[in-house]
């Protein structure tokens, strides 16, 4: 079925960069939790080995 492009079409064009600017910030979230959470596991590891940091 055609839709019409007068009535949500340009719209969701702006919402674009909206959206992908959210997807990289939520990435870039996901990656800096990933890090700060092997930091944190190998810092505990080598706390329990008895070599501290």
């Amino acid at each position: 079925m055609r839709r019409d492009l007068a009535f949500g079409g340009a719209a969701r064009q702006m919402e674009r960069p909206a959206r992908s600017i959210a997807c990289l910030a939520f990435v870039g979230i996901l990656g800096l939790a990933f890090w700060a959470g092997a930091a944190w596991l190998f810092q505990t590891i080598f706390h329990l080995y008895g070599q501290g940091l």
